[in-house]
Order: structure tokens, then sequence, then C-alpha cells
């Protein structure tokens, strides 16, 4: 149980930072420090999108961006604070204390 608890607290955690790396590339990005025509920057872009667009997309259907900022990745990563507190809580439980 506790490994299986590990996992899962290590791979939100992962994709906490995989958000957050994906929102300041993005910002790189509309602020040309990172050029898009380069095309290891593009595939490399592509990849974060891919990895991250499935639950990105799934917020945006329900809170569309407001005033053009986009607030789902700070949805998700509240989703995610609060999941990975769930586990870290059950993680005390089980080793009792």
């Amino acid at each position: 149980m506790d490994l299986a608890l590990l996992v899962i607290y290590w791979a939100l955690q992962a994709y906490f930072w995989l958000i957050i790396f994906t929102v300041v590339v993005s910002w790189l990005v509309v602020f040309d420090v990172l050029n898009t025509k380069n095309k290891s920057v593009r595939k490399f872009c592509e990849l974060l999108n891919t990895l991250t667009n499935p639950l990105v997309l799934r917020i945006r259907k329900i809170m569309p961006p407001l005033g053009g900022i986009d607030l789902s990745p700070m949805i998700i990563i509240f989703g995610l604070y609060f999941l990975m507190s769930l586990v870290e809580d059950a993680l005390r439980h089980t080793q009792g204390g």
C-alpha cells in the first residue's frame, strides 16, 4: 500500500512540475525568448502540449479563458496540490504517525 501511494504521489508531483514548466515555456514563447520557428523548440513545445493538453483542454471546456487569461493551468495546479496533500495524509496514516 505504501509503495502504491508513493508512486501516485510521485506521479502527481511530476505532473505538477510539468504543468508549471509548460506554463513557463509558453511565456518564453510569447515573449519571443524561444523561437518556435526553430525545429527543436517547436518539437519540444509539441511534446509538452501533448503531455499536458488532455487535462488542460477538459478544464478549458468548463472554464474558458477570462479576458485573454487562461486559468486552466492554475486550476490544475490547485487540484494536483489538493490530491498530493490527500496522498500525503494517507501515507502518514499508513505509517502510523
